[in-house]
């Protein structure tokens, strides 16, 4: 496997300093519009996946996860009320809602498992032998700075509408 000295992709345009913030802004787009790859699972596919006119799949989301500069998977929190009391959530899983395009921050809305509020101390923790189905929106956003983030892996497009 050769390093690429960039993060410069074939199918998604990456155009600024910031490889995050541009391939989140290419999945923000392909999302709201909803070549043969060699990857099976990457942004790239993801992306091709969700806007492929061919498929007429129904996906409408590439989920992903993101990692901070220190390589470490970025977990969000936020919370809902439900009969008055608090209740938390955290999900290292992410749906995009919407990039500015100027500053590179995005709203980011915290993907659950039906039944599984809470994240458990790593991605894969969190993912392993859950079903597909059973991802769901939590309709908790949260604002980030996309240039705090060094890498992102996107998970396979899904449908959650």
């Amino acid at each position: 496997m050769g390093r690429k000295d960039d993060c410069r992709d074939d199918v998604v345009d990456i155009s600024s300093e910031n490889c995050v913030c541009d391939v989140v802004r290419a999945i923000a787009d392909a999302q709201e519009n909803v070549v043969e790859m060699e990857c099976d699972v990457s942004c790239a596919r993801s992306i091709q996946d969700l806007v492929s006119p061919v498929r007429g799949n129904g996906l409408d989301t590439v989920p992903f996860i993101l990692y901070d500069k220190k390589g470490k998977p970025f977990k969000g929190f936020g919370a809902e009320i439900r009969d008055g009391r608090f209740e938390c959530f955290s999900s290292f899983i992410f749906r995009v809602n919407e990039v500015d395009e100027d500053e590179c921050c995005a709203i980011l809305e915290l993907l659950v498992f039906d039944d599984d509020d809470k994240a458990c101390g790593d991605p894969c923790e969190q993912l392993n032998n859950e079903k597909v189905d059973d991802l769901s929106r939590t309709g908790i956003c949260i604002t980030v700075d996309l240039n705090c983030f060094c890498a992102i892996t996107c998970l396979p497009a899904v449908s959650l509408f």
